[in-house]
């Protein structure tokens, strides 16, 4: 095959790749289960900074037109190592972050984007103003930058990965009211996404060869796809949280009056919280939700749990039921959704797992 030939497949590589992209960025936005499109930001929390992200590859357009440009192509083989680490840190911090309402995703975020931004934006503008903006010393230091900040948001990734793992670390169905509430199975299935990416960017760059980028934009176009498809089912409307921890050692303390006195004092006060002042019917109770109301710390308001409810999940979810088949019997013309997010549940599908676990 000629020179010529070669340049025409890599432009059609990158072409396929752009288009995965696109293609990703616009099912994401459009395609939406019905049952939950008025809680958009519950279901998916990643939705509009996937599609962002996917979108940002319009920027490649000048080496998909033209495969020949030294602009384009300098883009273009920056790009990867240069965004990717930041889109995976991002997406960490904006999903796994909201689910566990941790306020600082939004900060971290924002200063991994100020420094992308930075070191991208002179190579978008070079590859895509006719003649370029650049000189080939000013190219070859911009280059060293891009490499510099990738480097630096390869950290920033990578604290990303540490903080997730600490949230699948401290994740237990007794935390949980609605074990749908973080996808421990999910997240265990993406969290070492970011090496394996580190596998299919590296190589082009480092060895400067449009060959091996055209490989790589054809297993990142039919990863796109791959990951489409895993990703498109609410994945709140899943059971992702394995079997709980509840049966874990109890502690070995002497059951004396005052610890027996303790214990009613803590049983008493889930009950008025968690029973009698409805608190049952938030479908995002936490078990710290229930500590905030009690007069003792989350050691012993879980041994209670233990001890006296059967576990804070089976408790919860006991009235959960209770007041579903309650609800229903009032109101015999409502459906069994309304009823299950009446009840509590986060959807149908959630009544019918803790009815099939519990009962």
């Amino acid at each position: 095959m000629t020179n010529a030939g070669h340049i025409y497949w890599y432009g059609v590589a990158a072409a396929v790749y752009l288009t995965s992209c696109w293609m990703f960025a616009a099912v994401r936005w459009f395609h939406t289960c019905q049952e939950p499109k008025e809680r958009h930001a519950y279901v998916w929390p990643d939705r509009k900074l996937l599609v962002i992200i996917y979108l940002m590859a319009t920027v490649l357009v000048p080496y998909v037109v033209n495969p020949q440009s030294p602009q384009a192509w300098t883009l273009f083989k920056s790009y990867f190592p240069g965004t990717y680490y930041f889109y995976g840190g991002a997406l960490f911090f904006c999903f796994f972050g909201t689910v566990k309402q941790w306020r600082l995703w939004k900060t971290a975020n924002w200063v991994g984007t100020v420094f992308t931004v930075v070191a991208m934006l002179p190579l978008v503008l070079d590859a895509w103003i006719p003649g370029g903006m650049l000189t080939a010393s000013g190219a070859r230091l911009w280059r060293i930058v891009v490499v510099t900040v990738s480097i630096g948001m390869m950290g920033y990734c990578g604290v990303a990965m540490w903080q997730t793992l600490r949230w699948m670390l401290e994740t237990r169905e007794e935390n949980y009211s609605n074990p749908e509430d973080f996808p421990m199975e999910f997240a265990r299935r993406v969290w070492l996404l970011p090496l394996v990416m580190t596998l299919l960017v590296w190589p082009q760059y480092v060895f400067d060869s449009p060959r091996l980028m055209a490989v790589m934009n054809v297993l990142l176009a039919v990863f796109n796809v791959v990951m489409l498809l895993f990703v498109l089912p609410a994945w709140r409307r899943q059971a992702f949280v394995p079997e709980s921890a509840e049966a874990a050692t109890e502690e070995n303390e002497p059951r004396d009056e005052q610890t027996e006195a303790r214990t009613q004092k803590i049983a008493e006060e889930i009950e008025a919280f968690v029973c009698h002042e409805h608190g049952f019917l938030d479908p995002h109770l936490r078990i710290e939700h229930v500590v905030e109301h009690c007069s003792y710390s989350r050691t012993y308001v879980s041994q209670v749990f233990r001890e006296r409810f059967g576990g804070f999940a089976r408790y919860v979810n006991g009235l959960r039921l209770e007041f579903f088949d309650s609800y229903m019997a009032q109101h015999p013309n409502t459906t069994k959704d309304a009823a299950a997010q009446e009840s509590g549940f986060t959807s149908y599908t959630a009544y019918y797992k803790a009815k099939e676990k519990y009962e």
